[in-house]
């Protein structure tokens, strides 16, 4: 039931001012997160750490963000809570909050994990809103929502060329009003997200109201959520290769500044979000698989070329990675939820609980390979990892999957 004073807007309608809405929280939420890797080489220095800690911080976040977020989509399918989304970024702000002041290693893995259980919680049931307001836009909607939070990470090389390096770690601080912020924004959305009819569940009665909604089997469908899955692995493996490591690498291989190094990352991030934006678009106009195969396969050239270029053009390689692999995550979400109909806050925790993971997983171990070999390693080992983008020809043509 709506509630009172609050009028129901029909799903049919893209509702933009509720799109922009999550997609400044996500903006916000991201940039909270991105002080976490910005402020990596700040803390490598002052309390001497390792790549491999370097790593675990990272994987310490992702990893509660993966556990949990497909057990809020699961639940929320079931029963949505729509209060839930301003409380996700109270624990943001509780993990800003500790992180700024943390002393010591264990102090900053449980300030990140505060903000992994933030994000695992605003992810899922963000998605679905966008989900709900996407009308028939659904590549658009999940684009709009999704640059928000490319846009935010890539602040975080910026903050450290401009505010961490010069004033430390306590500086975070700073970011518990963009936490406030979200948390006002999100309570809004709430409101209107709670107005809203309920979106069909994966019950049989959904089912038979909805009639037939997919072409393909059951094996059909389980073999392209795996196909899915690798493309996600290749993703962002490779993207936690650039974001933890590639200012490292620029520095101890071209000798350039910290702050010269993060102006590089942010080029890649910002080309990111780019990515992102046109991603979903292109997506609803030349077909979903079209655009997530050509996204990831071509990416490899301009990863595969990278570790060999001068400064200028690894500049410019880098950018042109970012912008084009980063085109495919809002279209596989998307294509995941239309492979399974009315489990739309279980896929996107699922997939964006994947992200987090396997980034957090792969900062982990590419830190403990770096450690044991060279940043220059890294950078021409994950060079091929979208190479795995082929694997997408496979997968299912876009009307087999809306049936």
């Amino acid at each position: 039931m709506a509630r009172a004073g609050v009028r129901a807007v029909p799903i049919t309608n893209t509702v933009f001012p509720i799109l922009f809405a999550i997609s400044i929280v996500h903006l916000l939420n991201d940039t909270m997160q991105s002080t976490i890797s910005a402020l990596f080489p700040i803390l490598k220095n002052t309390l001497s750490l390792s790549y491999s800690q370097i790593g675990l911080i990272a994987f310490a976040m992702n990893m509660t963000a993966s556990f949990l977020q497909p057990i809020v989509g699961l639940y929320a399918d079931v029963r949505p809570r729509p209060y839930i989304l301003p409380i996700g970024v109270c624990f943001t702000l509780v993990g800003i909050v500790s992180l700024s002041l943390a002393p010591s290693f264990a102090v900053i893995l449980l300030s990140v994990i505060a903000m992994g259980v933030g994000s695992a919680i605003f992810h899922p049931e963000s998605s679905r809103v966008a989900y709900l307001a996407a009308g028939g836009q659904r590549g658009l909607a999940q684009s709009i929502f999704q640059v928000g939070g490319n846009i935010g990470s890539s602040l975080g090389p910026i903050m450290t060329a401009l505010i961490f390096a010069s004033y430390g770690q306590f500086s975070v601080i700073w970011f518990s009003f963009a936490a406030v912020a979200g948390i006002v924004i999100q309570t809004f959305v709430a409101r209107w997200y709670g107005s809203q009819p309920v979106m069909p569940r994966s019950s049989g009665r959904a089912k038979s109201a909805e009639g037939p909604t997919t072409g393909l089997s059951r094996n059909q469908v389980a073999a392209a959520v795996v196909i899915l899955v690798f493309l996600v692995f290749s993703k962002h493996v490779y993207m936690s290769s650039i974001t933890s490591y590639y200012s490292f690498y620029l520095i101890e291989d071209y000798g350039v500044t910290v702050e010269h190094a993060q102006l590089f990352l942010f080029a890649f991030l910002a080309a990111s979000a780019a990515g992102t934006f046109f991603g979903g678009p292109l997506a609803d106009r030349y077909g979903r698989r079209n655009i997530i195969w050509l996204s990831i396969l071509g990416t490899a050239p301009f990863s595969i070329l990278l570790p060999y270029a001068s400064l200028f053009w690894s500049g410019v390689l880098v950018v042109c990675a970012g912008f084009v692999l980063s085109s495919a995550f809002s279209i596989i979400v998307v294509y995941a939820q239309e492979l399974l109909p009315g489990k739309v806050g279980l896929v996107s925790g699922l997939f964006f609980g994947l992200a987090f993971g396997l980034g957090g997983l792969g900062s982990a171990v590419l830190g403990s390979i770096a450690d044991a070999t060279s940043i220059a390693f890294i950078m021409k080992m994950c060079a091929f990892l979208p190479l795995l983008g082929i694997l997408a020809v496979l997968l299912p043509k876009d009307d087999l999957v809306r049936g």
